[in-house]
């Protein structure tokens, strides 16, 4: 399993290209939700998600043999960037398989980072199952969605949000694969256990939720517009982390999501994915679990696209 020394291993490898990113408190967003809200800004991010310090960390451990190889992995688009901005980075190719229909504007930023980019199947899992196969072939290296130097770097972002916030009592993290909630709970029950962890996906795409419930592989529908959470298959080494260090493990609907991300919209002037609005929209379903507490949600992205932003406003 990750750990905390593997987290301040990583920081070196994430901040040679990265800087911090801000915690902001928004007056209106805590009038409106009536808590105590911060705000994790990994939208600031270059390449607009939280991911990208993952794949910084996993690039930098490759030898010179695996980086002349090359990487190779599937995506619904923020994974990707992280992918092949850390392989420019490190001036290496990356293949990175979408789902058929990926989100458009993350696929172009994929290639204007240089990464071949191939659609195939109709969601992520068919891609990563194709792909793994493709690289194997190839003999390059296959790269995960929750592969440990992956979870190790992005979890430097709740070391940043434990030093600008040290009395913090609840992180609440989007789940799509597991990396970012299962970064966050090893840094936060490793520094002070007392912090509360909350994991929060779709209920119209609850398989790592009813994996967790369960404490068994389980799988679910996937029926959500959030292509960041669309996760069909639970993964051993998440599942094991979340089920070691996790709170609670909430649902909401998408309706609330998409009510969350105009009020991000409204009160902190940033655009967020749906991802990004899953925290606040967990937060707001258990407001009153919440009051008096300082609660650190997590903004993992902001890669709306021009035609997602129409449709939510209109």
């Amino acid at each position: 399993m990750v750990t905390i020394r593997d987290v301040y291993a990583a920081r070196p490898h994430v901040y040679r290209f990265l800087k911090p990113t801000p915690l902001h408190r928004y007056s209106g967003l805590n009038e409106a939700s009536g808590l105590d809200l911060y705000v994790k800004h990994e939208n600031h991010q270059p390449v607009g998600a939280f991911k990208v310090r993952g794949g910084l960390n996993l690039a930098a451990g490759l030898t010179a043999g695996q980086r002349a190889a090359g990487l190779f992995t599937a995506s619904t688009g923020n994974h990707g960037q992280s992918i092949a901005f850390a392989a420019r980075a490190f001036g290496m190719t990356a293949t990175i398989a979408v789902p058929e229909g990926a989100n458009e504007a993350k696929v172009q930023a994929m290639e204007g980072l240089g990464a071949d980019v191939v659609a195939h199947g109709p969601d992520f899992d068919a891609a990563r199952e194709w792909i793994a196969a493709v690289a194997q072939d190839a003999g390059g290296t296959f790269v995960g969605p929750t592969d440990d130097p992956l979870i190790a770097g992005v979890a430097t972002l709740t070391l940043e949000i434990m030093e600008d916030l040290p009395d913090v009592d609840v992180i609440i993290v989007p789940v799509g694969a597991g990396s970012g909630v299962c970064g966050a709970a090893v840094v936060a029950k490793s520094i002070n256990p007392a912090i509360k962890v909350i994991g929060v996906q779709s209920a119209q795409a609850p398989t790592q939720q009813l994996t967790w419930l369960n404490g068994a592989p389980t799988t679910g529908p996937m029926e959500t517009f959030i292509e960041g959470v669309a996760t069909r298959a639970p993964f051993d080494n998440t599942h094991a982390l979340m089920a070691k260090y996790l709170d609670d493990f909430v649902l909401v609907d998408d309706d609330e999501t998409r009510a969350a991300m105009l009020m991000l919209i409204e009160h902190t002037r940033n655009l967020p994915e749906g991802a990004a609005a899953l925290p606040l929209a967990a937060a707001l379903s258990m407001r009153s679990r919440l009051v008096n507490k300082k609660v650190a949600i997590d903004f993992s992205g902001g890669n709306i696209t021009l035609a997602q932003l129409r449709e939510l406003l209109a």
